[in-house]
């Protein structure tokens, strides 16, 4: 079975970061203060509106452009919003590093889904265990591990395909999955419950 079980909490910092935006707003010294001054550092309305604007990219996972924007916000004068610009860089550079990982293998695949499992990035998940399923076809915690994330993500019949599969290849996988509070949902709906419980109900 895969070590998916929920990993420790994320980082408090981060996770309140990420969901709590600048909020100070900061008044206009005059109509100029909305611009660049001289020195080409961003006024605090601009800066401001540049952090927001990263956060817009942040939540739609383009780490890229969020970065550029963070960078651009860490520059002005609000010390608040760019120590937050400054987190939020290296927020950034972490999830662009995790976007650059060398998999090769259906164990590379396979692990990396599981990590994305565990941070309920299902759909993601999925493409990378399908991967690790293309070169290691008969392998059954994978199937296993694919089922789960189709079972997450609502696709019940995809699901019960591979994890019968799983089952086939591995027979205490019906035990795992009975005792699996993720596949809760799934376990008691046909045809999973008459496969997973056949002392129950004939037929599988």
């Amino acid at each position: 079975m895969p070590e998916k079980k929920k990993t420790p909490a994320a980082n408090t910092t981060e996770r309140r970061m990420t969901q709590h935006p600048a909020s100070k707003k900061v008044e206009p010294a005059h109509e100029g203060s909305r611009e660049k001054d001289s020195s080409g550092v961003p006024s605090g309305n601009r800066q401001l509106a540049t952090f927001e604007t990263g956060m817009r990219f942040f939540h739609a996972r383009k780490f890229k452009e969020a970065r550029e924007q963070f960078l651009e916000a860490a520059q002005g004068p609000e010390r608040d919003v760019a120590q937050r610009a400054q987190l939020h860089i290296a927020m950034c550079d972490r999830r662009l590093q995790q976007a650059t990982v060398s998999l090769g293998s259906a164990e590379d695949y396979y692990n990396y889904g599981i990590a994305l499992i565990n941070a309920r990035n299902v759909a993601e998940a999925r493409t990378h265990l399908e991967k690790a399923l293309q070169i290691e076809p008969g392998a059954d915690h994978i199937h296993y591990a694919l089922a789960l994330a189709q079972a997450l993500s609502g696709d019940v019949t995809n699901a019960f395909d591979h994890l019968r599969r799983a089952i086939e290849l591995e027979p205490r996988n019906r035990i795992l999955a009975r005792q699996d509070a993720d596949f809760g949902p799934l376990a008691h709906q046909p045809p999973c419950d008459e496969f997973l419980y056949p002392e129950k109900k004939s037929g599988w």
